[in-house]
C-alpha cells in the first residue's frame, strides 16, 4: 500500500474511526478524545495550525452496541465514505470475530486504506487489517491476549506481543484499550510536536506518554498486584534503586526474611522470581532511557543497574530479542 502525501495542512486532518457491534468503547473513544483535546489546545494557542475532524462510521448507520452494553449512535456507514482520509482508525473488540467474515466490509477497509495517509488499528482491529492483507510481511502488535490468535490466523504477519504500538511504513498497530491513546498521542506528536502531545497527555491526566516500544508488561503495574504489603513496598523500592545490590540475599534482608522464604513468597505474590522481576524492571528503565535520552549505552547500563553494557545486552536479548543499539535505532524519539 503506497503512502499518500499529507493532506492539506490548512484544513483539519480527517480521521475516520470504524466501530461495529460489540466493539471495545475505549478503543474508539480513547483516540477520539486525544484528537479532540489536541484540536482544542491548538485553537486555544492560536497557532493557526488546524487540528482534527473525526468521523465515526460503522458497517451500518444507527446504534452500534459496544461490549459494555452502551450504544454509540453512528450517522454514516463505512461504505458511504468518500474522499481522501488522513488517518483511518480501526477499533477492536470481540465483534471483530464476526466482521472478519464480512467480505464487503473488508473490501471497503482495503479501499479506504488506499486513500488514507496512514492506517491504524487498536487491539483486535489488527485482525481486520490482516484480513484485508494490509499487514502482510509487516511487524504488528495487538493486545497480548490475542497475539497468538493473530499469528495463527495470519502467518504472513510478523506478530510481536510485547510493544504498546508499532509503526511499519504508514501502518500502525497498537495493543488495545488505553494503548490506543498512546498511539493517538504519538500521531499528534508526529503531526505537530512533542510538546503538544505531552500537554494533551497532561490534560487527559495520563500518567505519562508511553513510547511505542514499551512493553505491555509494566513493572509499575506489577508493583500493585502483591497483597503482602512488605513485598509490594519492596517492589516500589526496587524501581527507585535499580543500581543498588538487588540480589535475592540483599532483598530478603530488607524485608527481614530468609532468602529461601523470600524467593518463594515473592514469586507467589508477583508471578515472577525476584531475579526476573529485577531484570524486567532494569530493562524497562533502560528502554525508556534509550528512547528518550542521548546517554551512551554504557551510561545507561550503569544507571539502570546492569553494571556493564555486555550484561545489559544479554538481558535485552532475553527480554526484547534485540540488542540495545538496535533497539535505540528502531525506537529512539530524540536525536
Amino acid at each position: 500500500m503506497a503512502s499518500k502525501r499529507p493532506t492539506d495542512t490548512r484544513e483539519p486532518r480527517r480521521v475516520v474511526v470504524l466501530v461495529f457491534p460489540d466493539f471495545q468503547i475505549l478503543d474508539a473513544l480513547g483516540p477520539i478524545e486525544v484528537f479532540n483535546v489536541a484540536t482544542r489546545l491548538l485553537a486555544a494557542g492560536r497557532s493557526g495550525r488546524p487540528g482534527y475532524r473525526v468521523e465515526v462510521v460503522a458497517p451500518e448507520a444507527g446504534p452500534a452496541k459496544c461490549s459494555n452494553g452502551l450504544s454509540l449512535q453512528v450517522e454514516h456507514d463505512i461504505h458511504s465514505v468518500r474522499g481522501d482520509i488522513d488517518t483511518l482508525v480501526i477499533a477492536g473488540g470481540l465483534g471483530t470475530r464476526a466482521l472478519v467474515s464480512d467480505s464487503k466490509v473488508i473490501a471497503t477497509i482495503r479501499r479506504l486504506a488506499a486513500r488514507s495517509r496512514r492506517v491504524t488499528s487498536v487491539c483486535t482491529g489488527a485482525l481486520l487489517l490482516a484480513e484485508a492483507g494490509l499487514l502482510d510481511a509487516k511487524r504488528a502488535t495487538t493486545h497480548w491476549a490475542f497475539a497468538a490468535e493473530l499469528q495463527q490466523r495470519y502467518p504472513k504477519v510478523h506478530v510481536e506481543a510485547d510493544p504498546i504500538y508499532l509503526k511499519q511504513g504508514n501502518v500502525y498497530t497498537s495493543a488495545g484499550v488505553t494503548s490506543g491513546m498512546d498511539l493517538a498521542l504519538a500521531l499528534v506528536e508526529e503531526d505537530h510536536s512533542r510538546e503538544l502531545a505531552l500537554t494533551a497527555a497532561r490534560w487527559l491526566v495520563l500518567f505519562l506518554k508511553r513510547p511505542g516500544g514499551q512493553s505491555q508488561f509494566s513493572t509499575q503495574l506489577a508493583s500493585q498486584t502483591a497483597t503482602h504489603e512488605p513485598i509490594r513496598d519492596l517492589q516500589w523500592w526496587i524501581l527507585e534503586h535499580l543500581d543498588d545490590d538487588l540480589s535475592v540475599e540483599a532483598l530478603a534482608s530488607r524485608v527481614a526474611m530468609s532468602p529461601r522464604n523470600f524467593a518463594r513468597v515473592f514469586t507467589r505474590e508477583v508471578g515472577l522470581t525476584p531475579a526476573r522481576y529485577v531484570e524486567r524492571a532494569r530493562v524497562e528503565a533502560a528502554r525508556r532511557r534509550l528512547e528518550d535520552s542521548g546517554s551512551s549505552i554504557e551510561e545507561i547500563a550503569g544507571t539502570c543497574g546492569f553494571g556493564t553494557a555486555e550484561t545489559m545486552r544479554r538481558a535485552f536479548l532475553r527480554s526484547v530479542r534485540v540488542p540495545p543499539a538496535d533497539y535505540r535505532d528502531r525506537f529512539r524519539t530524540v536525536h
